[in-house]
């Protein structure tokens, strides 16, 4: 399996990026295209021998800022993240990872390689820790303006996902809205609300931001606008605790001694809400796998996106959405909304 990675993405760029390949490419058995500078990916592997046979440096002489807009992504035709996902198109490379800039990994997968066929949207789905086991919430960020016809995909598409990778079946559907009660939230959620209500699909009902992280759903479903805002809030509390926490142990003497107590207990819980063990987000409905990571991404979060975009492969994930979507699986028949 041959998996390219955006080396030049993220905040810390090649040096984390090469060093997760490596790691992945030794855990996993997978060929790594690294797609960036090559002087640059070349200098960040010399001192690097263990997989280096599994590993493939494609020169690519643009890279995309993470703060760059459009007109970048239109004028830099050869930026690291257009290779990598043409390597994709070209039949070169399984899949694509990249921590770099989301809008241009979302843009650029579109125009390139096209949607499923009958997938109007693309959806970000995410993997996030609860106090049972990890909620899928789509979508994170691909697509903020949804009719109700996309969000009944977005279930459908997550629903696949669960059940292909996780061997989740049947999984429990909710819709983020603001109240559990049906008549809440706008026009868009009271819509797709009466669709999966009347659909085949294990439907819940609504759920508030609350339940992101309360295990109440298997997936969330929402619009990119609201689940991003929703999944950035929860990220700022969750440092904003830690960093607190932090704090006051250090003011205290016994509090130190609690904490060198309770180290090995509170590593593992420090790991379930760490966004590196869950890799990346996955973008559902585009005709080829793209993982896309945090742009803070450190090398293991780099590795387990790699290993997520294995999985994805693996368990022929797109192919299943597709035969889904094409079938109508009982739920899209008639929805034109």
């Amino acid at each position: 399996m041959r998996i390219a990675v955006d080396a030049m993405g993220g905040d810390f760029g090649p040096r984390v990026n090469v060093e997760g390949a490596l790691r992945a490419a030794e855990d996993f058995g997978v060929q790594v295209l690294l797609v960036g500078a090559e002087d640059i990916i070349r200098k960040e592997l010399s001192p690097q021998t263990a997989s280096l046979a599994k590993v493939t440096v494609i020169n690519a002489p643009d890279a995309i800022g993470m703060s760059d807009g459009k007109f970048a992504f239109r004028r830099r035709q050869g930026s690291s993240i257009r290779i990598g996902i043409q390597l994709i198109k070209e039949g070169k490379a399984d899949a694509f990872v990249s921590m770099g800039n989301t809008a241009a990994v979302v843009a650029i997968s579109q125009s390139t390689l096209g949607p499923l066929h009958g997938v109007e949207k693309p959806a970000l789905s995410l993997l996030v820790p609860s106090l049972k086991v990890p909620t899928l919430l789509v979508d994170v960020g691909a697509s903020v303006n949804c009719r109700p016809r996309d969000l009944v995909q977005f279930a459908l598409m997550g629903r696949v996902f669960l059940e292909s990778v996780l061997g989740r079946m049947n999984p429990r559907i909710g819709l983020m809205s603001i109240g559990e009660e049906k008549s809440k939230g706008n026009d868009l959620t009271r819509a797709v609300f009466r669709m999966l209500s009347e659909s085949s699909f294990n439907f819940i009902g609504n759920v508030e931001g609350k339940d992101l992280y309360s295990g109440k759903a298997d997936i969330i479903v929402s619009d990119g606008f609201t689940g991003n805002v929703a999944l950035k809030a929860s990220e700022g509390v969750v440092e904003a605790l830690l960093h607190m926490a932090r704090t006051e142990i250090m003011k205290n003497l016994f509090a130190r001694i609690g904490f060198l107590l309770m180290k090995r207990h509170l590593k593992k819980v420090y790991k379930k809400v760490d966004y590196s063990e869950y890799g990346g987000a996955y973008l559902l409905g585009i005709n080829g796998v793209c993982i896309i990571g945090h742009g803070r991404s450190n090398s293991n979060a780099v590795r387990n996106a790699i290993r997520l975009a294995r999985e994805f492969v693996v368990n022929k994930v797109q192919e299943k959405i597709q035969n889904e979507i094409t079938q109508g699986a009982g739920v899209l028949h008639g929805i034109n909304a």
